[in-house]
């Protein structure tokens, strides 16, 4: 299934709809004030976003149109719920990494992996960089990638990876430090020598000790 890209709402209302099947099941699928309350959340948010129920209500039907959420019948509240791994035929490890990537933002796989906790438990760190690797390399007969493993940023350690749900990232746009090994030569350089400026004031403490040593017992250094 090929989608057209998502806004930053659509994407914000699917992210919550999946986390909120994990982190709240008792009051899933939402009712509106319920997911619009998960939009404008301050906290595990990035961008944060102040979308009224309006508006909220509107990217919630254009999910709908998509196959990507359904709303609830037969009840005097509307309520809605997410459709993301059905739609796109994905495993929940991957709608979870999708869902902490449309919430937050950018993320290193450490972070991912950290901030999937609720949603998804994974085993270790290849776990996580295996299934962001599948969503990257997807076929484009199914879509094309949801993921975009992006330059890393000048000090930084690890790449940040990206969901493609709202379309293309412009890479050549970002920052990029230079290699990673002159990056921990560096480090590694700095330290070296501050353990040098250490060990050279300790032998001039050792020769100040020797000399006295020589003096106290009347030898001539030779």
């Amino acid at each position: 299934m090929t989608l057209r890209p998502l806004s930053l709402l659509e994407a914000r209302v699917l992210g919550v709809l999946i986390e909120k099947a994990h982190t709240v099941p008792d009051s899933y699928p939402l009712s509106l004030n319920s997911l619009t309350l998960g939009c404008n959340q301050k906290s595990a948010r990035d961008p944060i976003v102040n979308a009224t129920e309006g508006e909220v209500q509107a990217a919630a039907d254009a999910l709908k149109a998509l196959n990507l959420a359904f709303e609830s019948s037969g009840s005097r509240v509307s309520r809605y719920e997410h459709n993301l791994g059905r739609a796109l035929a994905l495993p929940s490890q991957s709608v979870a990494l999708l869902a902490v990537l449309m919430l937050r933002g950018p993320q290193t796989a450490s972070e991912l992996r950290a901030n999937c906790e609720r949603l998804h438990r994974f085993a270790d760190l290849s776990s996580v960089e295996a299934f962001l690797d599948e969503l990257s390399a997807r076929a484009a007969e199914t879509g094309g990638p949801l993921v975009v493993k992006l330059p890393r940023a000048p000090g930084a350690r690890e790449p940040r990876w990206a969901h493609l749900l709202g379309g293309a990232v412009d890479v050549s746009a970002l920052p990029v430090a230079t290699d990673a090994v002159d990056f921990v030569a560096a480090s590694e350089l700095a330290a070296l020598k501050t353990q040098q400026a250490a060990m050279q004031a300790e032998l001039h403490e050792l020769r100040a000790l020797v000399d006295r040593l020589y003096g106290e017992l009347g030898v001539a250094r030779t």
